[in-house]
């Protein structure tokens, strides 16, 4: 018997903007499971179903209007530029748009991308929740709706049926976590090389920590790092990878941070962490035969690590995340 495919519905409110409007069917509509079958159906509505004026020169013209919510397993929404003609002053919600929502079934997943998150609070869904946003816009969010707990910090927060995320690119973050969760990692991984984006930036990482590696440059850090990835497993002393390089601890140090944005004892504690996850996905070892694989030195550590970046246990991290 086949299984319909998993039904998202992407609301376009008057000013959506283009980029973070089309995440949801790009990444959703890219996952895929082992015969090729599509797991998500991604539709497109408007609040009467007629085109509405994107934040750029040009409108959008959709087949859908908002009554097609009430066929939705999760509804996204993505942030608008004319958020202020949608929710008032005084924290309220355009009469049209609330109406829009009460098509929704209990128990929908609701999904919001950067300021997205404001219309779901107006609409008294996101009360004694957590909560992100973009950042520029967390002081006034949280002031709007005092009864949210607002983190302004994080890419995204994972509230069970209530879904939010930072601004642009950490949309895509949150959709790869949900494919994650709904069909684990090798699917969401499959669809993030295919979007050439990372397959992971966890959820409580900060939102403007994150600087794309450039590609390696003569007299770069580049092959070292390449190399240093290959050698998890044991210690390595900043001595070392700067004598890999061919440079002096000091210089060593300088272009690493220019190249990566982190230092080199982070950039190893990062890559130990992200390979312990790998291990934790896709093989039965013990935490501790994963710890000392890895480098991070006892289970203690590894579960300490894990429960400071991602807010769980391994146990809970390889129960909801292992490839099926």
């Amino acid at each position: 018997m086949s299984v319909s495919p998993h039904r998202v519905a992407v609301l376009a409110l008057p000013g959506v903007v283009p980029f973070e409007l089309a995440i949801p069917s790009r990444i959703f509509g890219g996952a895929q499971a082992a015969d090729d079958r599509p797991l998500y159906e991604v539709i497109t509505c408007t609040i009467d179903g007629e085109p509405v004026r994107t934040a750029e020169d040009y409108s959008i013209t959709v087949q859908h209007d908002a009554s097609v919510l009430a066929t939705a397993d999760t509804v996204v929404i993505p942030p608008t530029r004319l958020l202020h003609d949608i929710v008032t002053n005084d924290g309220l919600l355009d009469d049209d748009v609330l109406r829009a929502l009460k098509h929704l079934r209990p128990g929908t997943r609701l999904l919001a991308i950067c300021t997205g998150a404001f219309v779901l609070a107006a609409a008294g869904l996101l009360d004694g929740r957590p909560a992100a946003t973009h950042w520029a816009e967390a002081e006034e969010f949280q002031q709007l709706f005092p009864a949210v707990q607002v983190d302004p910090m994080v890419l995204y927060i994972d509230d069970g049926d209530v879904l939010t995320s930072a601004g642009v690119a950490a949309g895509i973050d949150l959709c790869l976590h949900v494919i994650r969760h709904d069909h684990g990692s090798a699917v969401a991984s499959s669809v993030a090389r295919a979007c050439v984006v990372p397959p992971r930036r966890d959820g409580g990482q900060a939102q403007y920590v994150w600087r794309p590696i450039p590609p390696g440059q003569d007299g770069g850090t580049a092959a070292t790092r390449a190399w240093a990835a290959e050698q998890l497993g044991r210690p390595l002393s900043l001595v070392e990878l700067a004598a890999h390089a061919r440079m002096s601890v000091r210089t060593f140090t300088r272009r690493f941070r220019a190249e990566t944005g982190v230092s080199p004892g982070t950039w190893l504690a990062m890559q130990r962490l992200d390979y312990a996850r790998q291990l934790l996905e896709d093989t039965d070892l013990t935490v501790d035969q994963i710890a000392d694989r890895t480098g991070l030195g006892s289970g203690t550590n590894l579960r300490q690590q894990l429960r400071e970046t991602a807010g769980i246990s391994p146990t809970a991290y390889r129960r909801t995340f292992r490839t099926s």
